[in-house]
């Protein structure tokens, strides 16, 4: 059977932190690795998807444009990656958002809170998406009230 490759893969770039943060990420996600890294290039694998990072040095910064996505089985799991990613100079932000030391934004989202907004009653949807927009790091259980109404 025919291995496929990855045809677009995420390129990050960093001051001089690119094999700090690879190191970092892949302690967070099981079965993540470092594939290369010299000086300037970084080639790493989280959960599955290849990443590039680069040492380009200060001229250009991370922004809120773009963001990893991580789709969370529960609250245990938005806990455990919210409170990592925050730390030793992350920032949280709102609805699921944050930021890590690094400056990279990352979406911490249970799958739970898809299930709830996507539901067929629009008004039960409405009431979490309400819910969702008052939080900082998503709580499932305040959705779930707030789905029951």
């Amino acid at each position: 059977m025919a291995t496929i490759k990855q045809k677009i893969t995420t390129f990050l770039w960093y001051d001089n932190q690119a094999l700090e943060a690879a190191k970092f990420y892949c302690s967070l996600f099981t079965g993540s690795t470092v594939l290369s890294a010299n000086p300037m290039i970084v080639s790493f694998e989280l959960a599955g998807q290849k990443f590039t990072a680069m040492n380009g040095g200060p001229k250009f910064k991370f922004t809120e444009a773009i963001s990893l996505y991580v789709d969370c089985e529960d609250q245990r799991e938005v806990d455990e990656l919210w409170s990592k990613l925050t730390a030793d100079g992350g920032s949280e932000s709102m609805c699921g958002w944050l930021k890590d030391k690094y400056g990279l934004s990352w979406q911490i989202i249970p799958k739970r809170l898809i299930e709830l907004m996507t539901d067929k009653d629009q008004a039960k949807a409405q009431r979490v998406m309400q819910a969702m927009l008052k939080m900082r790091k998503i709580d499932v259980a305040t959705l779930e009230a707030a789905y029951k109404g």
